[in-house]
């Protein structure tokens, strides 16, 4: 149990290691692209790029990048059961919905145009 404790302990500190080194990578990389401004722009743009998959690389090996791996693999399986709208069902939806907006216009332009009409009359 002791063991275990301890594993745990110096996981986590290991752990705050590879986020620091994860997050001095991606600073490194975006120093790197407004330092070079010698090297051709697109040479100069994979720099950041490269940088943030490093650093995600480096940040996967943590504990908190294993439960983002979990939660993303996760989400990917439920995203196989969603039951997605055929083509007919999406324009019918979207034609339901702009007749909708239409029609809650016209209601909010003659409300605005008695309330005015009102206003107008009042102040004379």
């Amino acid at each position: 149990m002791k063991a275990k404790i301890e594993q745990q302990a110096g996981s986590a500190a290991t752990d705050v290691v590879k986020y620091a080194l994860s997050l001095l990578i991606v600073a490194a990389g975006v120093y790197g692209f407004y330092v070079l401004t010698d090297w051709p722009t697109p040479l100069r743009s994979l720099i950041p790029i490269i940088a943030v998959v490093v650093g995600a690389l480096v940040f996967a090996l943590t504990d908190k990048g294993r439960q983002t791996r979990e939660y993303l693999a996760e989400a990917r399986f439920e995203l196989r059961k969603v039951i997605w709208p055929t083509r007919q069902e999406t324009i019918q939806g979207t034609g339901i919905i702009l007749i909708v907006v239409v029609i809650v216009s016209l209601i909010l332009a003659l409300i605005d145009l008695v309330l005015s009409a009102g206003i107008r009359g009042l102040l004379g």
